[in-house]
């Protein structure tokens, strides 16, 4: 299986669904025992992927933004996550 940008431009002109996508992405962040991925929800926009959501380590940011974007492409990735860190 190839990733990247231009593989996934491919795949959506061939009907490469938004669905399959974001299972693929929630099966790479699902992979990663490092990244707290429970409050994360990724959506399609068209061609972009948008991930909303808490995340709890601002070192996920970088890492759950990484992932979504091997598979789609960092132009195609939209990030709207907040920050929430527990109580020290």
């Amino acid at each position: 299986m190839k990733f990247g940008p231009n593989n996934h431009e491919e795949r959506c002109s061939q009907g490469h669904s938004a669905a399959a996508t974001i299972a693929t992405i929630s099966a790479a962040l699902s992979g990663d025992p490092e990244i707290d991925c429970s409050a994360i929800e990724i959506r399609m926009l068209g061609p972009v992927v948008v991930l909303e959501g808490y995340i709890t380590k601002a070192a996920d940011r970088d890492k759950v933004i990484a992932l979504a974007a091997m598979i789609v492409g960092s132009e195609n990735v939209q990030d709207r996550m907040l920050s929430r860190f527990p109580r020290q």
